[in-house]
C-alpha cells in the first residue's frame, strides 16, 4: 500500500514537473529564460519550448505595435499662448532581452518620456505651428522620444498630435482675424473687377472715338434696352450730331435766300429772312419766329461751353445773337486802322 501511494505520488510529481517545463510561446511573442535568475540564451522562438523546472523561469514579451494615448499637457507657446495638447504614440519592442533587463517597466517609461517630450515641443513651437505645421513638429516629437527608447530595445513608429484645446478668447481673436482676412480677400478682388472694367471701358471709348457711328449705334441699343422695361418716359440725350447737321445746311439756306434779297435791302434784314425761310422750311411757317428764338438762345448756350463759334465757321451773312458786340466792336477797331497814318 505504501508503495502504490509513492507511484502515485511520483507520477503526480512528474505531470506537474512537465506541465512546467513545457511552455507554449504564440507568433507575436518572444520568450526570455532566466535560469537560477540569469538570462542564458537568446529569446525563444514561437512554438512549445522547454524548460527546466523548478529552474528556469521564462518572460514573454510582446512584440506587437502598443498604442499609448499620452495625457493632454498645458503649456505655453513661444508666443505666449497657454495650450493643451494631446498625443498618441505608437512603438514596438524590438529587443525583447534589453526590454526585460534594462528597464522595470518599458511601457511606463515610453509614457512618461513622451508626456515629457510633448511638453518641451510646445514651448519650443508656436500656435500657427501647432495648428498648420503638425507633421514636422509629430516628426521632432519621435525623434525625441525615440533617443531614450533605443536604449530600451523600443522603437518609436510614429507619434501623432490628436488635439490643440485653446482658450475661448483665443477661438474669438482666432475667428475675427479670418473674418477680417475673407473681407480684404473680397475687397480686393472687387478692386481688381473695378480695374479690369475700366481698361476694357477705356478700348471701347477709344474704338467709339474712331468710330464715330459705334456711339450712334450704342445710343440706339441702349434706347431699345431702355424701351424694353416698358417705362412711360423715355429720356433722349441731344447728339452732337445735330449740332453738326445744322452746321452743314445752315449756311447753304442762308446764301440761298440772301440771293433772292432785292436791291436796297440791309444785311441783317437779308440775314433774317434767310433764317426765317430756312426755319419755315424746316419746322413751318407757324412757329418760325419761336424756333428762330430756340435755335438762337439754345446756339449761345452751346458756344459758350463749346466754343461753336470757332469749330462751326459760320459765314459773316449770319449773325448770331450776342456777335453785334463783336461786331461793332472789331468794326471800330478797323476804323481806327484806317485813320491812322501809315
Amino acid at each position: 500500500m505504501f508503495f502504490l501511494i509513492l507511484i502515485f505520488g511520483l507520477i503526480a510529481l512528474g505531470a506537474i514537473g512537465l506541465g512546467n517545463s513545457l511552455k507554449i510561446v504564440k507568433q507575436y511573442e518572444r520568450g526570455v529564460v532566466f535560469r537560477l535568475g540569469r538570462v542564458t540564451e537568446e529569446p525563444k522562438r514561437p512554438g512549445m519550448t522547454a524548460i527546466i523546472p523548478f529552474v528556469d523561469k521564462l518572460e514573454k514579451v510582446n512584440l506587437q505595435i502598443i498604442t499609448m494615448p499620452i495625457p493632454a499637457q498645458e503649456g505655453i507657446t513661444r508666443d505666449n499662448v497657454t495650450v493643451r495638447v494631446d498625443a498618441v504614440i505608437y512603438f514596438k519592442v524590438d529587443d525583447p532581452r534589453r526590454a526585460i533587463v534594462d528597464v522595470e517597466n518599458y511601457q511606463l517609461a515610453v509614457g512618461q518620456v513622451a508626456q515629457t517630450s510633448l511638453r518641451s515641443i510646445i514651448g519650443q513651437s508656436e500656435l500657427d505651428d501647432l495648428l498648420t505645421n503638425r507633421e514636422r513638429l509629430n516628426q521632432g516629437l519621435a525623434i525625441m522620444i525615440d533617443s531614450p527608447a533605443v536604449d530600451w530595445g523600443v522603437h518609436i513608429d510614429r507619434v501623432e498630435i490628436k488635439d490643440v484645446a485653446l482658450p475661448e478668447s483665443m477661438k474669438r481673436s482666432m475667428s475675427r482675424q479670418a473674418e477680417a482676412e475673407r473681407e480684404r480677400r473680397s475687397r480686393v478682388i472687387i478692386a481688381d473687377g473695378e480695374f479690369q472694367a475700366s481698361n476694357k471701358l477705356a478700348q471701347a471709348a477709344s474704338a467709339m472715338a474712331d468710330t464715330p457711328a459705334a456711339l450712334q449705334l450704342r445710343l440706339l441699343q441702349t434706347i431699345v434696352e431702355v424701351a424694353s422695361e416698358k417705362n412711360s418716359t423715355l429720356v433722349l440725350p441731344f447728339p452732337v450730331e445735330l449740332l453738326r447737321f445744322l452746321e452743314g445746311n445752315t449756311p447753304k439756306a442762308a446764301t440761298a435766300s440772301a440771293e433772292d434779297v432785292p436791291v436796297g435791302t440791309s444785311s441783317s434784314n437779308s440775314t433774317g429772312a434767310a433764317a426765317n425761310a430756312s426755319l419755315s422750311a424746316t419746322f413751318g411757317a407757324k412757329d418760325t419766329e419761336h424756333s428762330l428764338d430756340d435755335l438762337s438762345g439754345m446756339v449761345r448756350a452751346l458756344s459758350d461751353s463749346m466754343r461753336l463759334n470757332e469749330t462751326m465757321h459760320l459765314p459773316a451773312s449770319i449773325k448770331l445773337p450776342g456777335m453785334e458786340n463783336d461786331t461793332a466792336t472789331s468794326g471800330s477797331a478797323a476804323a481806327n486802322d484806317k485813320k491812322t497814318p501809315a
